[in-house]
Protein backbone atom coordinates (compact mmCIF):
# COMPACT_ATOMS: atom_id res chain seq x y z
CA UNK A 1 0.00 0.00 0.00
CA UNK A 2 2.86 2.36 0.80
CA UNK A 3 4.27 1.68 -2.66
CA UNK A 4 1.00 2.73 -4.32
CA UNK A 5 0.83 5.90 -2.26
CA UNK A 6 4.42 6.78 -3.20
CA UNK A 7 3.73 5.96 -6.85
CA UNK A 8 0.70 8.26 -6.83
CA UNK A 9 2.65 11.21 -5.39
CA UNK A 10 5.54 10.68 -7.82
CA UNK A 11 3.13 10.56 -10.77
CA UNK A 12 1.40 13.72 -9.54
CA UNK A 13 4.75 15.50 -9.17
CA UNK A 14 5.78 14.49 -12.71
CA UNK A 15 2.48 15.78 -14.12
CA UNK A 16 2.91 19.08 -12.29
CA UNK A 17 6.48 19.50 -13.50
CA UNK A 18 5.46 18.75 -17.09
CA UNK A 19 2.61 21.28 -16.81
CA UNK A 20 4.95 23.91 -15.41
CA UNK A 21 7.56 23.32 -18.10
CA UNK A 22 5.04 23.46 -20.94
CA UNK A 23 3.40 26.64 -19.63
CA UNK A 24 6.42 28.62 -18.43
CA UNK A 25 5.21 31.90 -19.89
CA UNK A 26 4.67 35.27 -18.29
CA UNK A 27 1.11 36.19 -17.43
CA UNK A 28 0.11 39.78 -16.80
CA UNK A 29 -1.87 40.34 -13.64
CA UNK A 30 -3.52 43.74 -13.37
CA UNK A 31 -3.38 45.03 -9.81
CA UNK A 32 -4.84 48.12 -8.18
CA UNK A 33 -3.79 51.59 -9.22
CA UNK A 34 -2.73 50.63 -12.72
CA UNK A 35 0.02 48.28 -11.52
CA UNK A 36 0.76 45.27 -13.69
CA UNK A 37 2.67 42.23 -12.40
CA UNK A 38 4.37 39.76 -14.71
CA UNK A 39 4.12 36.35 -13.08
CA UNK A 40 4.98 32.98 -14.57
CA UNK A 41 1.80 31.00 -15.19
CA UNK A 42 2.66 27.91 -13.05
CA UNK A 43 3.49 30.17 -10.11
CA UNK A 44 0.16 31.94 -10.56
CA UNK A 45 -1.76 28.65 -10.67
CA UNK A 46 0.06 27.37 -7.57
CA UNK A 47 -0.63 30.62 -5.69
CA UNK A 48 -4.33 30.48 -6.62
CA UNK A 49 -4.47 26.87 -5.43
CA UNK A 50 -2.92 27.81 -2.09
CA UNK A 51 -5.25 30.78 -1.65
CA UNK A 52 -8.23 28.45 -2.01
CA UNK A 53 -6.84 25.44 -0.18
CA UNK A 54 -5.13 26.85 2.91
CA UNK A 55 -8.17 28.49 4.57
CA UNK A 56 -10.15 25.29 4.13
CA UNK A 57 -7.29 23.21 5.54
CA UNK A 58 -6.94 25.53 8.53
CA UNK A 59 -10.68 25.36 9.26
CA UNK A 60 -10.64 21.56 8.95
CA UNK A 61 -7.68 21.19 11.30
CA UNK A 62 -9.17 23.63 13.83
CA UNK A 63 -12.47 21.74 13.85
CA UNK A 64 -10.69 18.41 14.18
CA UNK A 65 -8.63 19.75 17.09
CA UNK A 66 -11.76 21.06 18.81
CA UNK A 67 -13.63 17.77 18.39
CA UNK A 68 -10.63 15.77 19.57
CA UNK A 69 -10.43 17.90 22.74
CA UNK A 70 -14.15 17.37 23.38
CA UNK A 71 -13.86 13.64 22.81
CA UNK A 72 -10.89 13.30 25.17
CA UNK A 73 -12.78 15.22 27.87
CA UNK A 74 -15.78 12.92 27.47
CA UNK A 75 -13.53 9.85 27.62
CA UNK A 76 -11.93 11.08 30.85
CA UNK A 77 -15.35 11.77 32.37
CA UNK A 78 -16.63 8.34 31.35
CA UNK A 79 -13.55 6.62 32.74
CA UNK A 80 -13.94 8.49 36.03
CA UNK A 81 -17.62 7.52 36.25
CA UNK A 82 -16.91 3.88 35.43
CA UNK A 83 -14.12 3.81 37.98
CA UNK A 84 -16.47 5.11 40.70
CA UNK A 85 -19.30 2.74 39.77
CA UNK A 86 -17.07 -0.33 39.35
CA UNK A 87 -15.15 -0.09 42.62
CA UNK A 88 -17.17 -0.76 45.81
CA UNK A 89 -16.15 1.51 48.66
CA UNK A 90 -15.84 -1.09 51.41
CA UNK A 91 -15.56 -4.82 51.99
CA UNK A 92 -19.19 -5.26 53.18
CA UNK A 93 -20.61 -4.05 49.86
CA UNK A 94 -18.45 -6.55 48.01
CA UNK A 95 -19.66 -9.39 50.25
CA UNK A 96 -23.32 -8.42 49.78
CA UNK A 97 -23.10 -8.39 45.98
CA UNK A 98 -24.72 -11.50 44.55
CA UNK A 99 -23.20 -13.29 41.61
CA UNK A 100 -25.29 -12.64 38.51
CA UNK A 101 -26.15 -15.62 36.38
CA UNK A 102 -27.47 -15.71 32.81
CA UNK A 103 -31.03 -16.60 33.90
CA UNK A 104 -31.29 -13.38 35.92
CA UNK A 105 -30.12 -11.35 32.92
CA UNK A 106 -32.57 -13.15 30.61
CA UNK A 107 -35.52 -12.32 32.90
CA UNK A 108 -34.55 -8.66 32.66
CA UNK A 109 -34.19 -8.01 36.39
CA UNK A 110 -30.52 -7.09 36.02
CA UNK A 111 -28.95 -5.31 33.08
CA UNK A 112 -26.02 -7.06 31.34
CA UNK A 113 -23.71 -4.12 31.97
CA UNK A 114 -24.02 -4.14 35.77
Amino acid sequence: MQFLKTLFWVALAVVLVLFARANWVAAEVKLWGGLVADIKLPVLVFAAFLIGFLPTLILYRARLWSLRRRFETQERNLAALQGVAAAPTNVDERAEAEPIDHKTIARGTVSPTS
